[in-house]
């Protein structure tokens, strides 16, 4: 079956840091996650530009070449919602962990597997490390807001190979589903 996904994408959406401010004083900030035809939100924070929301979403993965975003908005009682800024979540350096050719259970707890830092590429706000945590590939990261004044949203990522998913193909083989190959001209 062709449309079975790779694999399932926990996003923990942990804070906002320094959201903008979109009524008098404060902001009633909320996260929403978009990926294909997939959206999902955190719960809404009442004033406060610093909101601490530690809710996971879970994404279904299909194409690692689908852009996840991430937007910010100010829940409003009497208008539309205003937004707060966007973001661009990049997975492909965290899924190229997941085919490294190491034994991960041979390493130690907490252990960097790679560091990726901010650049014009990406939404990273300061440098993020993928680390091996509790058995599984993790990744922490402070996404910049764009197209907003200020603001920023601490995430985590977690990769799981769910039943009925085709996984990512780390077994023995550097060739998965999901990269691309490179042509020879």
């Amino acid at each position: 079956m062709e449309d079975k996904p790779l694999g399932i994408l926990r996003v923990h959406v942990k804070r906002g840091i320094n959201l903008a401010i979109r009524d008098a004083t404060t902001s009633d900030p909320y996260v929403v996650i978009t990926l294909a035809n997939q959206k999902l939100k955190t719960r809404v924070i009442n004033n406060n530009c610093n909101p601490v929301w530690n809710e996971q979403l879970t994404l279904s993965i299909k194409d690692v070449n689908d852009p996840i975003r991430l937007t910010v908005f100010d829940k409003d009682r009497f208008s539309g919602d205003d937004k707060m800024g966007d973001g661009e979540i990049d997975l492909k350096p965290f899924l190229e962990a997941h085919q490294m050719e190491l034994d991960f259970q041979k390493l130690p707890n907490g252990c960097a597997i790679k560091r990726i830092r901010p650049g014009r590429t990406n939404c990273l706000a300061e440098e993020s490390s993928i680390t091996w945590s509790n058995g599984k590939i993790k990744q922490d990261m402070i996404l910049r807001l764009k197209n907003v004044e200020c603001g920023e949203v601490e995430i985590m990522l977690e990769w799981t190979d769910g039943p009925g998913c085709k996984g990512l193909g780390r077994e023995g083989s550097k060739k998965t589903p999901w990269m691309p190959t490179k042509r020879m001209d």
